[in-house]
């Protein structure tokens, strides 16, 4: 458990930790409260799958940009400048909320508004890890525990805010969103960051991007790997946009109801972080992955047809267990194995492969409920991450014999 925890021993991980973690939980409240909010107006899993797709679009297009932006400038202060511009939404909505004049389509534009912060936003935490934490040794546990405070986060916010909506009002719950990230902002302020050399800005974004795509193409893991992260994405986490539906109509529960399921996969999501971070080598990771990309395939099938809480809770459990071991053990190798120049591109295509595939996979998740219902709609999706560790296991001798040279360079395992 100890080796797990390196990444604390760098007071600038745990200034990022404590803040992030804050605003993160926040903004799982807000998500919560917008997709209650949504649902309460219309009652319509299309538009819940429009407002999931407005929110995370942006990520699709601007990542690799925001990528490069990363390499360019001090992350620091643009991470401060998108904190601060993450409270902006959450505060307009808080304010139409309480007048009571809010509208889906408001709903919307905020939702859209804060994508586009995350879109710049996202990759720069990835590529700032290793500022943070310089020891390549304690690196996968930054990546891991970077990974974890999101999936905490996912538990903790949904029972937070099913907890606020029975209590109070959606206005509450996007107002305290818009605090915590304010108050996010000290602990950046707080760090003490060694400035390195930047790559000269003379050449032009189109170039640089260019260059990005390029060198992720040409590295064979990143190459294989990144479409996993992709299609999980796309086929698997949808679910969280239709958990609503589940929570009314086949539980015939509440705001409370949906804060359980999906803090139960928040939950899950911790565990996985968990067992990555108290791995003390690389080596191994890779049939992690598709054990996890399967197993995930596996619950999604069957919570999609289980009508017992008890055995769906659980199924969801699994299911961000799978979830998380899948993309995150793929972002621990993939940002070990990157040269530090390319790191905020790559960052941003990874960005662009989870985060940005989300919101495509949320919109088509709501276009097939409306059609052939949620549970059939998971089931699929549970199929094609089963499918998808079927077609990455045969691939892992030729993974390996790119990666372990790298391995080998870095001091990660010995020749």
């Amino acid at each position: 458990m100890i080796h797990s925890l390196r990444a604390f021993n760098h007071r600038n991980f745990r200034l990022y930790f404590s803040g992030q973690s804050l605003g993160i939980v926040g903004y799982w409240v807000q998500q919560i409260a917008m997709s209650w909010l949504v649902y309460r107006l219309t009652g319509s899993a299309w538009l819940l799958g429009v407002t999931a797709f407005a929110g995370q679009i942006a990520v699709l297009v601007l990542a690799p940009f925001g990528g490069l932006w990363a390499d360019r400038v001090d992350r620091r202060k643009l991470l401060m400048v998108t904190q601060a511009a993450a409270a902006v939404p959450a505060f307009t909505l808080a304010l139409l909320a309480h007048l009571d004049v809010v509208e889906v389509w408001h709903v919307i534009v905020m939702a859209s508004a804060l994508g586009v912060v995350m879109a710049i936003d996202a990759p720069i935490r990835q590529s700032f890890l290793p500022e943070m934490v310089p020891s390549t040794q304690d690196l996968p546990s930054a990546i891991a525990f970077n990974s974890g405070m999101y999936n905490a986060a996912r538990m903790i916010g949904p029972t937070i805010a099913g907890v606020l909506l029975a209590v109070s009002s959606e206005a509450f719950c996007f107002l305290v969103n818009g605090v915590t990230k304010l108050v996010a902002l000290a602990p950046l302020v707080m760090m003490v960051i060694t400035v390195h050399e930047r790559p000269s800005a003379h050449i032009s974004i189109w170039q640089g991007f260019r260059q990005g795509a390029a060198y992720a193409w040409d590295l064979v893991p990143v190459r294989l790997l990144l479409p996993v992260v992709a299609l999980v994405s796309f086929m698997a986490t949808p679910y969280q946009a239709l958990m609503p539906i589940f929570a009314a109509e086949v539980f015939a529960g509440g705001a409370d109801t949906l804060g359980f399921l999906i803090g139960a996969a928040g939950l899950g999501g911790v565990a996985g972080i968990l067992c990555l971070a108290s791995r003390k080598e690389m080596r191994g990771l890779l049939r992690w992955v598709v054990a996890a990309c399967f197993s995930a395939g596996v619950a999604l099938i069957v919570f999609a047809y289980s009508t017992q809480i008890a055995l769906s809770l659980a199924m969801l459990a699994v299911a961000g267990v799978g979830i998380v071991i899948t993309v995150n053990g793929i972002s621990t190798i993939t940002l070990t194995i990157v040269e530090d120049r390319m790191r905020g591109r790559v960052s941003g295509f990874y960005s662009m492969a989870f985060l940005g595939m989300y919101p495509v996979g949320s919109l088509a998740a709501g276009a097939l409920a409306s059609w052939i219902g949620a549970a059939h709609t998971l089931a699929v999706g549970g199929a094609c991450c089963v499918l998808c560790a079927f077609w990455i296991w045969p691939k892992l001798p030729r993974l390996r014999q790119h990666i372990r040279p790298i391995y080998v360079r870095l001091g990660i395992i010995n020749e």
